[in-house]
């Protein structure tokens, strides 16, 4: 796979030119990020869906390719006992950016910054982004269940009770909204029935 996310991944620079020995050292840390030590859900498989959702709703986005970096790059930094991973993310993409000279470092930052509240404010191509990133809750009821334990798995360091009362928080919030997909219409009523299963599981002691 990291053969061809390696691929994927000097394909999308050299949009702006990127030197490809550059190209290769950046995703070498790229990639050493997305491996890091306590992450089982948030890695570069993720990305890939995410790159794979993006890729279909492309007709959507204005700045495609600005998209798909901020997919990339949206959860290179992660550590689930911060706060603050989306803003260490959008800065880690700017910087990025500056070292390979593309000029959509800004707006690639503001991307990512939004899937930390998941609130688009209107722009289509951070809904595109959004309804990637949350793509895998309208997925089938197994691949659900793999991502709801692989989250799990991230906050091993949270009690049950604790995990468990946290978990359902943000969970309801997702089903108070009006609309969670802004384009993935089709996964709107799986995503709910999938959402709405894992909150009843969590409220059994």
């Amino acid at each position: 796979m990291n053969d061809m996310l390696g691929r994927q991944w000097h394909d999308l620079v050299s949009v702006w030119a990127v030197d490809p020995a550059l190209a290769d050292r950046t995703f070498e840390e790229v990639q050493t990020h997305y491996a890091g030590p306590g992450r089982f859900y948030h890695t570069l498989d993720h990305v890939q869906n995410v790159l794979h959702t993006v890729e279909s709703l492309g007709s959507y986005t204005r700045l495609r390719n600005a998209v798909k970096l901020a997919a990339w790059l949206h959860d290179v930094i992660y550590d689930s006992r911060a706060f603050d991973n989306e803003e260490r993310s959008a800065d880690y993409s700017e910087r990025l950016c500056e070292k390979l000279s593309i000029p959509e470092g800004r707006l690639v930052a503001a991307l990512i910054r939004k899937t930390k509240t998941h609130d688009a404010e209107g722009d289509a191509d951070a809904q595109v982004l959004i309804d990637a990133d949350l793509a895998i809750m309208g997925a089938s009821e197994s691949a659900y269940r793999i991502y709801a334990e692989q989250i799990r798995r991230e906050y091993a360091w949270v009690s049950e009770p604790e995990y468990r009362m946290g978990r359902r928080q943000v969970l309801k919030r997702f089903l108070t909204r009006p609309k969670i997909y802004h384009f993935l219409h089709h996964l709107e009523a799986t995503a709910r029935r999938n959402i709405a299963a894992e909150i009843a599981q969590l409220a059994v002691a």
